[in-house]
């Protein structure tokens, strides 16, 4: 499949499907931290609308779109009445046009974001300890002709009652660094190897 990982700078999506013998490039307006030639450093939505360009159409679409004036964790300045919602109501309408795009050019798509404020539902959410990964963060999947994607390695929380990314008050311990929002954007291996596993044959 020609597969096109929208918004994704780590490689970790783009790389597990090269791995599976597809032809898969990442995009997004960063360098590629692998420093990969798989990565189209480029606005996804001109690799999409010029996809002529790439002599070949896109089968599966898999975007990260940028969520920090999306997710909950950001109302104290996104919401409602707070200085920075106008901002908000642009990153809806922008994140929403990229998915109407998205579907327009390819089969099959999905798109991630964590829990957030996005007036469409979901398909499913996943969780990293669902993946293999004793780690906690929910995350929604928008799916356009692609079948739920199933827990590979379902962990049970520690015995300490938290999990590993967590405070014991149940906060992300990833203290600010102006990377966090990087470390926090990067998709886990065990959810983008069953991607992979189960959206290759499709």
């Amino acid at each position: 499949m020609n597969v096109l990982i929208a918004y994704e700078s780590s490689g970790t999506v783009r790389q597990a499907f090269l791995n599976r013998g597809h032809n898969a490039w990442s995009c997004d307006l960063q360098r590629a931290d692998d420093c990969s030639l798989k990565h189209i450093r480029m606005d996804a939505r001109k690799v999409m609308e010029h996809r002529k360009v790439w002599a070949y159409h896109w089968d599966l679409i898999i975007m990260h779109p940028p969520c920090t004036a999306l997710c909950v964790s950001g109302n104290a300045h996104y919401g409602t009445g707070k200085p920075k919602h106008d901002q908000r109501l642009e990153a809806i309408d922008y994140t929403l046009e990229m998915f109407e795009l998205a579907k327009s050019v390819a089969r099959f798509v999905c798109m991630e974001n964590p829990v957030g404020v996005l007036p469409i539902k979901a398909s499913q959410y996943v969780q990293p300890y669902e993946y293999g990964h004793p780690e906690s963060k929910k995350t929604g999947l928008w799916l356009h002709n692609l079948p739920r994607l199933k827990p590979t390695d379902v962990l049970a929380k520690p015995d300490c009652g938290h999990w590993d990314n967590q405070t014991p008050s149940g906060q992300n311990k990833l203290g600010p660094s102006e990377n966090r929002w990087k470390i926090r954007s990067k998709t886990y291996q065990g959810i983008a190897d069953a991607m992979v596993q189960q959206w290759s044959n499709l």
